[in-house]
């Protein structure tokens, strides 16, 4: 039988804070070589060489402001082509921008209010500070702390989100691969996002998270539910990342991890095969 044929997408050089993106795709790749032909490239290669796979993985890519117009023609050929992105490009979340995180709040989801116009200032609740951050920013860039005086000075129009700065418990990462949720990781200490450790997720936890990955409507793929314990223990969301989540894996125990390496494995074929 003919094995399916993966192209993965993955900048091996990209220099992420706390992490190192490479060493999870080289362990990633090599772990999933044994059920594809598999072979990897850079995203700017893509478009060039995705008519000989039968899916395209986009996984540790970086964020796309650093190729924007790149990524776009990459959407525009894959949708053009009818080529199987993996995860698929109808992702609602980060895949489009964070304007979704307007989108929740709006419809009265549990995610860190946001406005992104000068007129809706008054929805968000008073704060000793506020966070303004660009709709298409990813891995904090471009993220401004701002006082609450200069907020109807701040440059809507070119794209920004604003939300208060909550001193919140911890931040906590649900980790998805279509809708089953394998494991969970967290960050006792709020200064040191990437220093996280095991987190066994109640019902009312799992609930939250399911709820995200259930409006978002995936068919298949790999998505991140992060989210922050308010100071009055609610869970709030922070962001949905659905286009090419870090998965800490060098963190889990190695059941958890064989256990996701099977259920991508499972999830990878089936949308290659599609």
């Amino acid at each position: 039988m003919s094995r399916p044929r993966v192209l993965y997408v993955t900048d091996l050089a990209y220099e992420a804070r706390g992490r190192r993106y490479c060493d999870e795709d080289i362990f990633l790749t090599s772990r999933l070589r044994p059920a594809f032909d598999l072979a990897l490239c850079h995203p700017l290669d893509a478009v060039a060489l995705m008519d000989d796979f039968d899916v395209v993985a986009v996984r540790n890519s970086g964020p796309v402001l650093g190729y924007q117009d790149a990524y776009e023609a990459f959407r525009a050929q894959a949708s053009a082509r009818g080529t199987t992105v993996y995860n698929p490009l109808t992702g609602r979340a980060d895949m489009a921008g964070k304007q979704y995180l307007r989108e929740l709040t709006t419809a009265g989801y549990p995610v860190i209010p946001t406005v992104d116009r000068a007129a809706d200032l008054k929805e968000l609740p008073a704060a000793e500070a506020y966070v303004a951050k660009p709709k298409l920013g990813a891995d904090s860039m471009g993220l401004r702390v701002v006082p609450p005086a200069e907020l109807p000075a701040l440059p809507y129009g070119d794209g920004i989100l604003v939300q208060p700065r909550i001193d919140f418990q911890y931040e906590v990462s649900f980790y998805f691969v279509d809708d089953t949720l394998l494991y969970a990781l967290y960050a006792p200490d709020p200064a040191r996002r990437w220093e996280l450790r095991p987190y066994e997720p109640t019902a009312a936890d799992r609930d939250f998270a399911r709820g995200f990955v259930a409006w978002n409507a995936l068919p298949y793929g790999i998505q991140r539910v992060d989210a922050c314990r308010s100071p009055e223990g609610d869970l709030l969301l922070v962001e949905l990342e659905d286009l090419n989540p870090y998965l800490s894996l060098d963190l889990l125990d190695e059941a958890t991890r064989d256990a996701f390496v099977a259920a991508m494995t499972t999830s990878l074929r089936a949308a290659a095969t599609r």
